[in-house]
């Protein structure tokens, strides 16, 4: 395989998202709020509703969905409710990246039709499952951490872009950016502003073996970086 643009796009910024695959299986773990009846018979299999008690990296390596214990504290419901209808593609290279990549020239890119499709539910079924989902909070997220009289469209786009090197495994814009982490294109639909600051600020505290790196962004730059990525998509309603 060739040195592949998608390895090296692995060690820069990745910043979050989802990519559910609802199936019938029984609920992981367990914890103080468990997750409900239609959530374990429809989501369980392919991801964690409860935080794992000991996680591994084989956690991580073998999902075969991202991780949901803490899709309260991330996910807007609007969105949570239509894409649990219509799903569409939100990790370019799947939930692993690597497991996806083909050899190409100049560099390696993603084989798309390896990457799974999430299945659709109903509307009254999208409606319960995504009350269900945001009831898992990780106690992790502080309301209020994100003040949008602090963003800075201009510098957060560079910080983006260029200074930050989120672009490397982020899309802020479709077709454009990296592919081994989710698109950011919608995020302002999709992503609680909340979330984004206190992911970026530390992801490892959600997972401590994830490969998003922590670059210890000073409190403005993560200010101004936030309000960039949940702008994304807002001129599309």
């Amino acid at each position: 395989m060739k040195a592949p643009v998608i390895i090296a796009a692995c060690a820069s910024l990745t910043v979050l998202a989802l990519a559910a695959r609802p199936v019938a299986v029984e609920a992981q773990g367990g914890g103080a709020q468990g997750p409900t009846s239609d959530l374990t018979t429809q989501c369980a299999s392919c991801h964690a509703l409860t935080k794992p008690a000991n996680p591994t990296v084989e956690h991580l390596w073998t999902r075969k969905g991202p991780d949901l214990w803490y899709a309260g504290d991330k996910f807007n419901r609007d969105w949570l409710v239509s894409w649990l209808q219509n799903p569409t593609t939100i990790r370019p290279g799947g939930v692993m990246w690597f497991k996806h990549a083909k050899a190409g020239d100049p560099h390696d890119t993603i084989d798309t039709a390896t990457v799974e499709k999430h299945p659709k539910v109903d509307a009254a079924t999208a409606e319960k499952l995504a009350d269900a989902l945001l009831l898992l909070k990780s106690g992790l997220v502080t309301e209020g951490a994100y003040k949008p009289e602090a963003a800075n469209m201009t510098m957060g786009k560079l910080a983006f872009g260029k200074l930050r090197g989120c672009v490397a495994c982020h899309q802020d814009a479709q077709g454009q950016g990296g592919l081994s982490g989710p698109q950011l294109y919608d995020a302002s639909k999709r992503l609680k502003p909340d979330y984004v600051i206190t992911y970026t600020r530390n992801p490892q505290q959600f997972d401590p073996h994830i490969w998003m790196p922590t670059l210890t962004l000073s409190e403005p730059d993560l200010q101004r970086l936030t309000g960039y990525i949940v702008s994304l998509g807002k001129e599309d309603k």
